[in-house]
């Protein structure tokens, strides 16, 4: 694998004392799950696809380039160094940020999960995202989802989850989105040149499929507007209400990693005070894809009034192909 290989180099030459080690000074005593490791690849990525780093765009996919076939990549990784070496400045701006990985193929898991929302009371949905990035996943009702699991959407959708749903198919109901919300403390504005390569940094450089998807979501966001704010996620759910005659759905993913102690009971609290305004004619759902301690991440959904929650599925942290449970 690509990265493996470059993060193999990378962590000699951080201990060498190379240029791995200048641009990650100050950051070393960082938390595993503030994802450091990724934030660096982003950050060099970008110099690829802004025309930086042309050594390097050579041997990534993203850019047209032609990946190195010898073992260990020898070549691959000196242009790496000579970008580490030579835009430092640049690549150390990307460390002060969590990684911005709006990946496209979670939308499999918030389709499925909406799903269950509207054949459970069929009405119009207003969507909450935290932790949203750039929103991509708001729009995730755009998308497509061919498969034997289950079908959902236009085959024509620039964004087709390819066998996204395996398993026991979430139910046949009709999902009307007619709000989307979403808040991140650092959002990405997918409209703009640099939030694409901001994006786009973040994928994998030989990871066609995902960049195909992320490709087809961009496009897919200049057409249907969300309302997007650079906020906490304390401060979304503090404006949040019930509406009557609407779902009011919150989801989040690959998210909780990123919070501590205090913000994620802030989040608890957020949701639990939300379930207790929960009523029949003003319903509300969380619904989330997270990591597991039992291993893999899970798409549970609790929906109110009533507070029912159950684990709908799981899938890889990308989220394809999200494994459907059977139904009770």
């Amino acid at each position: 694998m690509l990265y493996g290989d470059l993060l193999l180099h990378t962590a000699d030459d951080l201990s060498a004392g190379g240029p791995t080690a200048q641009v990650l000074d100050g950051y070393l005593d960082d938390r595993l799950a503030t994802g450091l490791a990724l934030r660096l690849l982003g950050g060099v990525h970008a110099q690829a696809l802004s025309g930086g780093a042309p050594a390097l765009a050579a041997f990534y996919p993203s850019t047209g380039g032609i990946p190195e076939q010898a073992p260990g990549s020898p070549q691959t990784w000196a242009a790496f160094r000579q970008a580490l070496a030579e835009h430092r400045a640049d690549i150390r701006s990307w460390l002060g940020h969590p990684p911005q990985t709006n990946e496209v193929g979670r939308a499999a898991a918030l389709l499925g999960g909406l799903r269950h929302v509207a054949a459970e009371t069929s009405l119009p949905v207003r969507l909450v995202e935290v932790g949203a990035s750039a929103g991509l996943n708001l729009r995730a009702d755009c998308y497509c989802v061919p498969g034997p699991a289950g079908r959902y959407g236009d085959p024509r959708s620039p964004v087709v989850l390819a066998d996204g749903w395996q398993g026991d198919a979430p139910p046949e109901s009709r999902i009307e989105v007619i709000e989307r919300v979403g808040g991140d403390i650092a959002p990405v504005d997918p409209l703009t040149k640099d939030g694409g390569v901001r994006l786009t940094a973040y994928v994998w450089p030989d990871q066609l499929d995902r960049l195909e998807r992320l490709r087809g979501a961009l496009r897919i966001a200049a057409q249907v507007p969300a309302d997007l704010r650079a906020e906490p996620a304390s401060a979304t759910l503090a404006r949040m209400t019930l509406r009557q005659g609407t779902w009011t759905v919150l989801w989040h993913s690959i998210f909780r990693q990123y919070l501590n102690d205090v913000q994620r009971a802030e989040l608890a609290t957020g949701v639990a005070e939300l379930g207790a305004a929960a009523t029949p004619q003003a319903p509300f759902a969380y619904l989330h894809f997270e990591q597991s301690r039992a291993g893999g991440c899970r798409v549970t959904l609790t929906t109110w009034p009533g507070g029912w929650r159950r684990v709908l599925g799981s899938a890889p942290a990308h989220g394809l192909p999200v494994r459907w449970r059977v139904a009770d």
